[in-house]
């Protein structure tokens, strides 16, 4: 069942899929009917998910559940990762890779590899100060208060200098 994903409790689960790059506006109708279409009919054990989205920056895909009412299973979650797969595919994006790192540049998102993310942390291009996004938060709450955090709050600190 779609809910928005403001109605959702502070303990919902969470799974943020960041982009390779800014989705462009038609994409942003598409993704977003595609993802109400998929959270409508979601389900774990024939029990309805309540589920919500949010696309935060235009750049990241942040889907959430009500554990209260049903937990995700692993064929639910399975589904949905089938279906971010689907997207990728569609819209030619990266969505799924975890060794990806992503940052503000002032206000200019970026992502990178881990490698690289490392290489500008050395050279003191990244530094304690640095937005990161850290996309391993796994709470409504998490991603409301720890996901846009200085670098120095996050994992991404042991890169850092």
């Amino acid at each position: 069942m779609l809910v928005p994903f403001d109605q959702l409790p502070e303990e919902a689960r969470i799974w943020i899929y960041p982009s390779d790059r800014p989705f462009r506006s038609d994409e942003i109708l598409q993704l977003e009917q595609a993802l109400s279409d998929f959270l409508a009919q979601w389900t774990a054990h024939n029990q309805s998910l309540e589920a919500g989205f949010v696309l935060p920056h235009d750049r990241f895909i942040v889907i959430g559940i009500n554990q209260e009412t049903a937990h995700a299973s692993g064929c639910s979650i399975d589904s949905s990762v089938r279906f971010i797969q689907e997207l990728e595919k569609e819209l030619q994006l990266d969505l799924m890779n975890k060794m990806n790192v992503t940052f503000k540049n002032n206000d200019t998102i970026n992502l990178v590899n881990l490698a690289a993310f490392q290489k500008f942390a050395k050279d003191g291009k990244i530094g304690q100060e640095t937005i990161v996004f850290n996309n391993m938060v796994n709470t409504k709450e998490d991603f409301e208060n720890n996901w846009e955090v200085q670098a120095k709050k996050s994992w991404h600190k042991r890169f850092l200098i």
